[in-house]
């Protein structure tokens, strides 16, 4: 099988990439790399692909390598990730040290920094200097959603690589072939995702995930007044909170009895009064995880409106194109039709503000009453509120 099979859509990355890695390459390797490209478009998993096609000695060793570096266990690649907001300073510092390492086995030592864009200012200033300064056999591997989230300074010093959005079939076609989904519900999911590989992924595994996509959508077809506005903005902050604990609680629960382990403390023991803070410490990380993926939550939300919402406007404007959340469709038309593409275009305004907002810290349930009240509101004249039907109610 080959190597970069799982990489869908990609293949000029993959050349790049492929050739990068072989020794007819290796005299022009850069010594960091900067790979971009929209959410879902696989950059972590070419990046750790990529750090084991470096590490290998041999092309017929790189499976194996890369199960290794999948698993955080290789000695030669280093990744750093992060489920907070941000990447802090000390992080850093520390996978800066191991850059200096001389490899172990492998060709390279290779440094994967995942959401390279959520490093501040003080924390890029920290990885400037060791690119700057690159260590022989060292290579970087930054991923971020576009060049413009670094620093010009550390973009200036990477090589690069922009990924597209691989399309719904080709998504579709890896969930059918590589994970043995249902042709049809590997289609819905890879459609629904918008493209996204991991939500793809998850969409089509988990039915309480489908679910809670379906129900987003169901609310925010559903929201005709001020009053439904903020009704469909308590519920889908429920919707995220639900959907943020499904992904933490477990994986939180697993890090505290690991730590009471590592620590000594049997099971239901009382935690002894000098080792508190090493668990105040842990609980202070996973609220801090907890926050990270509550925003995630209201982004994929977001995400999910913006599809609403552009179902919406192609409908309005008959433009032919397949919908996105085609289940939906009797549903679309009648909000296309009572609404029009104005109204609609200010609709997908709205949600957009929401992403700013939360993206500049506003708390996730003043960031969905505000975008609701402004989709009621586009349609409001004066004195009154637009219904979905497009009445106004005085």
């Amino acid at each position: 099988m080959d190597f970069w099979a799982e990489i869908v859509g990609q293949p000029a990355a993959v050349r790049a990439l492929e050739h990068a890695a072989s020794p007819e390459g290796a005299r022009e390797l850069s010594h960091a790399w900067l790979i971009t490209g929209p959410p879902g478009s696989g950059r972590s998993n070419i990046a750790l692909r990529f750090a084991a096609a470096l590490v290998a000695r041999d092309p017929a060793e790189r499976e194996g390598v890369f199960a290794q570096v999948r698993a955080r266990t290789h000695p030669d690649v280093a990744v750093l990730t992060t489920q907070k907001v941000v990447i802090g300073i000390d992080d850093v510092r520390d996978i800066v040290t191991t850059a200096y390492y001389a490899p172990a086995t492998g060709r390279h030592r290779v440094i994967v920094i995942e959401d390279a864009d959520r490093m501040p200012e003080r924390t890029s200033n920290v990885l400037l200097k060791a690119l700057e300064e690159p260590p022989e056999r060292t290579v970087w591997v930054l991923c971020a959603p576009s060049e413009a989230d670094l620093l010009p300074t550390i973009r200036s010093r990477a090589r690069s690589l922009r990924l597209v959005t691989p399309s719904p079939e080709q998504i579709a076609g890896l969930l059918h072939e590589r994970d043995g989904v249902d042709a049809d519900a590997a289609e819905r999911a890879a459609r629904l995702a918008q493209s996204h590989i991991g939500m793809a992924r998850r969409l089509a595994a988990d039915p309480e995930a489908l679910a809670r996509r379906e129900r987003t959508i169901e609310v925010a077809l559903g929201v005709v007044t001020l009053g439904d506005a903020m009704a469909a903005a308590n519920e889908l902050l429920k919707v995220a909170e639900a959907d943020a604990a499904a992904l933490t609680e477990e994986l939180d629960a697993a890090e505290r009895e690991q730590a009471l382990r590592g620590l000594g403390i049997a099971p239901g023991a009382a935690i002894p009064p000098q080792l508190r803070a090493q668990i105040r410490g842990l609980e202070e990380d996973q609220k801090r995880r907890a926050t990270r993926s509550l925003r995630d939550g209201i982004d994929r939300i977001l995400t999910d409106l913006l599809s609403l919402y552009r179902d919406a406007v192609l409908t309005a404007q008959g433009a032919g194109l397949g919908l996105v959340n085609r289940e939906q469709a009797a549903r679309i038309t009648e909000l296309a039709e009572g609404w029009g593409a104005a109204r609609v275009l200010d609709a997908v305004a709205a949600v957009e503000e929401a992403r700013d907002r939360l993206n500049r810290g506003v708390t996730p349930g003043l960031v969905l009453e505000a975008m609701f009240a402004g989709t009621v509101l586009a349609g409001a004249g004066a004195g009154g509120v637009s219904t979905m039907d497009g009445r106004v109610r005085r």
